[in-house]
């Protein structure tokens, strides 16, 4: 199982992200907004197109959604939870 977060800021902006959060995998950019568009979760916000909702999805080994979780604009997921459900999928719960 290997985690990783996505989302639509720069690789500068992620690193100060990981220290924030205290994060320990990778943070990926979706720069052009593929995964954006591809998850289905564009929005406007503030008057900018095409900004991700904050979500997060978990995903086989296969590439399905396994999991789906949807938060408001001033919420931070919980990561704990997220790796608690990856570890469930994965069978190291």
């Amino acid at each position: 199982m290997q985690p990783y977060a996505v989302s639509r800021d720069s690789p500068w902006t992620h690193v100060a992200w990981m220290q924030a959060l205290d994060l320990d995998f990778p943070l990926l950019s979706d720069w052009n907004g593929e995964a954006t568009h591809g998850f289905g979760v564009a929005i406007e916000h503030n008057g900018m197109r095409d900004v991700s909702a904050r979500s997060a999805f978990l995903l086989d080994a296969e590439g399905a959604v396994r999991g789906a979780w949807a938060y408001e604009t001033s919420e931070l997921p919980d990561v704990d939870v997220l790796l608690e459900a990856a570890r469930a999928l994965s069978g190291r719960a």
